[in-house]
């Protein structure tokens, strides 16, 4: 089954790529593609039905001097880190939940990217990304990420994300973001920050102890929804398979901020 889809996202890319090709110059690079499948199931208190779905596709194009990805999701890549889905918010899942783009990038190492696609119930769109990343010491770092986009219904809107890493040890990491969405169909900012704690047990094992909050800057800066858990994660059966349990308690406004408990498990395969 891992080979026969891996085989199809391959040859896939590489038919792609050969619209491109220039007969002039002979490649030996061939079009390469990764794909990421994910499945979840997370009941909560009050909510026990919460299925989730993640694909993600992504291919390079040597044709197009490896400037060119071509990507396919079905979920917001900028919530990736909100792992509990009734975590996410609703606005964001119900804009974001279709994507096909062409990234463009200058260079490799480029700080800027672009993409131009369709998204959000079927909207063309451009979207021009910053990234910038800097070392503090041997143990720190800050990374600072902005992004600016048009969508042809929703109109103009913006991301900034700032995040702070720190080695705590060879098998600890601590992690601190902060992300803003402005939404301009509602003359607002979302606004979420996020404390992780990462420990890494073996080469097959880890653990993510998490803290997240969420709020609106409308009609004040008011918390929204609090979430803790602490997560598992396995590599296990096959070396292309995942496994997660992440029990957790969430607070949402909208119920109160009376406590529900959940658990979320989800399978993961790398193609």
């Amino acid at each position: 089954m891992h080979m026969h889809i891996s085989q199809s996202v391959q040859s896939s890319a590489q038919w792609f790529d050969n619209f491109f090709v220039d007969e002039q110059f002979e490649l030996t690079e061939k079009a390469k593609a990764q794909a990421r499948i994910s499945l979840a199931w997370e009941p909560r208190t009050r909510a026990l039905g919460e299925f989730e779905t993640r694909i993600r596709l992504r291919a390079r194009l040597p044709n197009l001097k490896n400037q060119v990805d071509v990507i396919f999701s079905d979920f917001d890549e900028e919530q990736e880190n909100t792992t509990v889905r009734a975590a996410q918010n609703e606005e964001l899942q119900r804009r974001n939940r279709f994507n096909l783009a062409v990234r463009f990038r200058k260079k490799d190492d480029s700080p800027w990217s672009h993409r131009v696609g369709i998204g959000r119930k079927a909207q063309p769109f451009v979207r021009s990304t910053y990234y910038a990343g800097h070392e503090i010491n041997e143990k720190s770092s800050v990374k600072f990420q902005a992004s600016g986009y048009f969508y042809s219904s929703d109109g103009l809107g913006s991301t900034l994300q700032l995040q702070y890493d720190r080695d705590l040890s060879s098998n600890y990491l601590f992690r601190f973001d902060n992300r803003f969405f402005y939404r301009d169909e509602f003359n607002d900012w979302l606004w979420q920050h996020s404390w992780f704690l990462y420990q890494q047990k073996n080469e097959k094992t880890a653990l993510v102890y998490g803290l997240f909050l969420e709020g609106n800057s409308q009609p004040n800066y008011q918390v929204n929804e609090y979430l803790a858990s602490a997560k598992i994660r396995k590599n296990a059966v096959r070396d292309w398979l995942f496994f997660e349990l992440e029990p957790f308690v969430m607070w949402p406004r909208d119920e109160s901020f009376r406590a529900s408990y959940g658990m979320a498990m989800r399978v993961e395969g790398f193609f």
